[in-house]
């Protein structure tokens, strides 16, 4: 698959990311069912693993969105921007954070520090991918769809400069 002047190869099937949302949808419903949480997608990345995951979510629960900036191309600029913020009143809720991926941990790290100053019951991160080697900031994310190696990801709402996201599986960038 070519995204503007890059090539990427094949990396995860529409049949494994939509098996493995399944996955962390059930463990959601078991671990919340006595709970009544927000998920709070992260756009614009997360926007596909939000609406599949939320299909399969059987809680009675929210969701809303937050829009964060910290890529430029295909690197993180270690800086956090909310273009987009929240309008509903977080106090004393169980908070779930959609992510696509977290690679750096900046972002995860602002969000889970903005979150916590607002008095939220609890917070924990949904993630599909997490690349543990990029990590620069320690954060825990409790549900992790697929563990990748440190290389460039483009498909199923993941961007390279605004392109690519309008895949239903993940490609790598190709070496």
């Amino acid at each position: 698959m070519k995204v503007k002047d890059k090539s990427f190869i094949p990396y995860l099937s529409e049949e494994d990311i939509q098996k493995k949302i399944k996955n962390l949808a059930s463990t959601l419903n078991k671990e919340y069912k006595e709970s009544k949480p927000l998920f709070i997608a992260i756009l614009n990345g997360a926007f596909m693993f939000a609406s599949d995951l939320f299909k399969e979510i059987k809680l009675d629960c929210e969701i809303s969105f937050m829009k964060l900036s910290s890529y430029n191309e295909m690197t993180s600029t270690g800086n956090v921007r909310e273009l987009i913020g929240l309008n509903e009143n977080v106090f004393n809720r169980d908070i779930i954070i959609i992510e696509d991926i977290v690679d750096t941990g900046n972002t995860m790290k602002n969000v889970l520090e903005q979150f916590k100053e607002r008095g939220v019951k609890s917070v924990e991160v949904v993630s599909l991918l997490i690349k543990p080697e990029a990590l620069v900031n320690t954060v825990d994310i409790k549900y992790v769809g697929f563990e990748i190696p440190n290389k460039f990801v483009v498909g199923y709402g993941l961007d390279y400069d605004g392109f690519g996201r309008n895949s239903k599986a993940i490609y790598q960038l190709k070496s």
